[in-house]
């Protein structure tokens, strides 16, 4: 908990960076377990969950991030961003939509952007600054 605390903004762009890749992989690894298994094998349960262990963590840094931000607009981005892959890990879940991968791909790597902003130029330097 204490690394919530102190590097919420660190371990936000772990998650988002995990995330990605796992993203990226995900496919990659589809492919090549079809070509071992034959086309009705599935994916490992604890593979297709990993999403929400990512979306669990990265709501915890973007809530601490946003708490020691002194910025305003990255407060609402970084929220605005994490319900959005939110949404999209949902919709993929559930195939409510059909949606283009590279959409995923964006929002993660602007979750990895915004942190490293917030963390480089608008992080609390001392905890009067915080909220």
């Amino acid at each position: 908990m204490n690394l919530i605390t102190n590097k919420s903004d660190t371990l936000g762009i772990i998650a988002s960076v995990l995330c990605f890749i796992h993203c990226l992989l995900t496919p990659l690894l589809f492919i090549t377990h079809i070509g071992n298994f034959g086309i009705h094998s599935n994916k490992p349960f604890w593979w297709s969950n990993l999403d929400f262990l990512f979306l669990a963590i990265g709501f915890f840094a973007v809530l601490r991030s946003s708490k020691v931000s002194t910025k305003k607009f990255i407060k609402v981005l970084l929220w605005s961003f994490w319900t959005l892959l939110f949404l999209l890990v949902v919709n993929e879940k559930n195939e409510i939509l059909h949606l283009p991968e590279i959409i995923m791909y964006l929002v993660t790597i602007t979750l990895v952007i915004l942190h490293v902003y917030n963390l480089k130029y608008c992080t609390c330097k001392k905890d009067s600054c915080c909220v």
